[in-house]
């Protein structure tokens, strides 16, 4: 049995390997990492901390924990590897690290790029756009930072009811855009918020973040020269933000890949790299 904890901002992720098979779960951060919240977070799993020879930490404040909780070894997993590698398996399943190169998006409560080749992984840029910007910008627009309910208002909102859409100010496409394409996110609001419907502002807040972090993913692996990009985080859970980053990728001619299980990829790729470095 093995098992690795991700220390999110916003989350804290755990996977376990247990008689071969993965399991994964999660719940909101509340505090530092220490011995009791180690052994409360297995607990939710099911896994006594007793019964681990070792446990793979990433994310967050991970430093904190010590080199051993009781008798089981704590391996420290630097987070920008933990990201690049849980990529990886999630891009290529069942593909070794060594022969996998591919641009991992960390989208949770900010925005982390790194660069996956083989074994060697980089943090090559990032946005402070994320899933906190959602949540944050959520509570004031439209009064939630409930992520469930926000992606359901998206769902059925309309951008355009805020956004301002290529066709508006220059009446037809650009370039590869369509005239349907964003032009100034929010840009309607200047004139008409009293027109705007919640539906319609939580719909163009998902498109406002989800721009944002296709469009730096997109550039960053055309300056990196690598052909695939995945994105992992618990914003993929939102199918309103999954239709953004597909739009955006068809409107480049680049499709992110978006993988069942991405927010989890994190806590994954500590579990892979920390039972592999012994």
């Amino acid at each position: 049995m093995h098992a690795a904890i991700d220390f999110g901002i916003s989350n804290t992720d755990a996977v376990a390997r247990v008689r071969g098979a993965l399991t994964y779960w999660t719940r909101p951060s509340s505090r530092a990492p220490d011995h009791d919240v180690v052994r409360e977070m297995l607990a939710e799993g099911d896994i006594l901390l007793e019964t681990l020879p070792r446990i793979a930490v990433t994310g967050g404040r991970h430093m904190v924990l010590p080199a051993s909780l009781g008798a089981c070894t704590v391996v420290p997993v630097p987070e920008v590897t933990a990201i690049g590698r849980g990529g990886q398996a999630l891009a290529s399943p069942g593909q070794a690290a060594e022969d996998t190169s591919v641009l991992v998006v960390s989208a949770g409560s900010g925005t982390a790029v790194v660069s996956a080749r083989g074994t060697a992984y980089a943090h090559i840029t990032g946005t402070g756009v994320g899933g906190g910007t959602l949540l944050g910008l959520g509570r004031l627009l439209i009064g939630t930072a409930d992520p469930g309910l926000i992606d359901e208002m998206a769902m059925r909102g309309d951008s355009n009811g805020a956004d301002l859409a290529l066709r508006d100010v220059v009446s037809g496409p650009i370039g590869t855009l369509p005239p349907e394409a964003t032009a100034v996110n929010f840009g309607r609001l200047a004139r008409h918020v009293e027109q705007a419907h919640p539906d319609d502002l939580a719909a163009a807040l998902v498109t406002l973040v989800g721009q944002v972090i296709a469009i730096t993913a997109i550039n960053a692996a055309r300056a990196e020269r690598l052909e695939r990009v995945v994105v992992i985080g618990h914003m993929t859970d939102m199918p309103s933000f999954r239709r953004v980053l597909d739009q955006v990728g068809a409107y480049y001619g680049m499709q992110l890949i978006l993988p069942q299980g991405a927010g989890y990829a994190t806590a994954l790729g500590a579990l892979l790299h920390g039972t592999s470095a012994r």
